[in-house]
């Protein structure tokens, strides 16, 4: 005998109570009795079929919906993995429920035994079963770091498959703290961050616009802010520093370009090292390298965007991290005799 939930008990005690009213409706004729009977019966074997799962219920498992499924594999696939009972009732469920036969794509995990009818609801509704997951994306990280990143963190993403979703968007993925469940895939991750991006731009446009440049030229410059300095005040003095060496032509010459060409920093640096053949050397080629070197947070932004004007064409950074700033090169080079020597 099949020991049923308390709910599936309160169902048919409810049945049953109907059942009784229909008999004294009934009461007098020969056949009421038997009538009552065959009606209690079918409606327990819908019930049985509709709320009760199957014994081998893959409890603890997760069922992968793919892309594109019909609704006749879906409950194929489901009937095969003894999720539900009836294929018709869950097709039947499915359309009474989404109304175009939709089911979302995508892995469910089944922490408990459900009724069919509460799997055709999750899977209209995209109801996975699983808790989302947080993770933090620091400011300045490149598409490289985020595909190490995800890959290490979530077991359907490969670093290979994030950086071919990444290709091309270094500078416009935003970092930030998100959310994702589990079975996320690379794309979905992309697509978040990338509208991440284009709603914290939307809420400055106005800013791009007074800045009369280009949105690739200001995302460029701040992913370079983001690696030249700490602080937002840093950034804007070398913001102003940096345009102003592209308005009057001089090279740019920072180090942070070649974190991105060879992984070297500052104290690293050979001169075979400044004399390599790439746009985003701005020591050999003069203003902004090719494209972003980094993924900016808001903060170089916003610096990028508010240079603060000041008398300075040259700073440098000590190996803590503190910076001096100088008007000349003979300024330039005093400074580098006291902090760096």
């Amino acid at each position: 005998m099949i020991d049923l939930p308390p709910y599936y008990k309160q169902w048919f005690k409810k049945v049953r109570t109907v059942s009784r009213s229909i008999f004294r409706c009934f009461k007098g004729l020969r056949l009421a009795r038997e009538g009552v009977l065959i009606f209690l019966l079918t409606v327990f074997v819908v019930g049985y079929i509709m709320l009760v799962p199957p014994v081998d219920f893959p409890t603890g498992r997760m069922v992968r919906i793919e892309e594109g499924m019909t609704l006749t594999r879906i409950s194929e696939l489901l009937k095969d993995d003894h999720v539900i009972r009836s294929r018709a009732l869950f097709e039947f469920f499915t359309i009474a429920i989404a109304g175009d036969k939709k089911v979302i794509a995508g892995d469910y995990y089944f922490g408990s035994s459900s009724s069919l009818f509460d799997i055709a609801q999750r899977l209209t509704a995209g109801t996975y079963g699983l808790s989302p997951k947080k993770i933090r994306v620091p400011e300045g990280v490149t598409v490289v770091d985020m595909a190490k990143l995800f890959s290490s963190s979530f077991s359907d993403i490969t670093e290979d498959d994030f950086l071919a979703a990444a290709e091309g968007k270094e500078g416009y993925l935003f970092p930030d703290t998100y959310f994702f469940l589990s079975n996320v895939k690379a794309d979905q991750v992309v697509k978040e961050m990338e509208r991440n991006f284009n709603i914290k731009m939307t809420n400055i446009q106005s800013d791009i616009n007074d800045a009369k440049k280009q949105l690739n030229e200001i995302i460029t410059m701040a992913s370079i802010l983001e690696k030249e300095a700490g602080n937002f005040e840093s950034k804007e003095i070398i913001s102003g520093i940096l345009w102003k060496r592209i308005e009057i032509g001089m090279p740019l010459q920072v180090d942070a370009t070649f974190l991105y060409i060879n992984g070297k920093s500052t104290y690293d640096l050979t001169l075979d090292d400044l004399a390599i053949d790439s746009p985003y050397n701005t020591y050999k080629y003069k203003g902004l390298p090719s494209g972003p070197i980094s993924n900016p947070g808001l903060d170089s932004i916003e610096a990028a965007l508010h240079p603060q004007s000041t008398p300075y064409l040259y700073y440098l950074s000590d190996r803590s991290g503190n910076l001096y700033y100088s008007r000349d090169f003979e300024e330039h080079k005093e400074n580098k005799h006291l902090h760096l020597n």
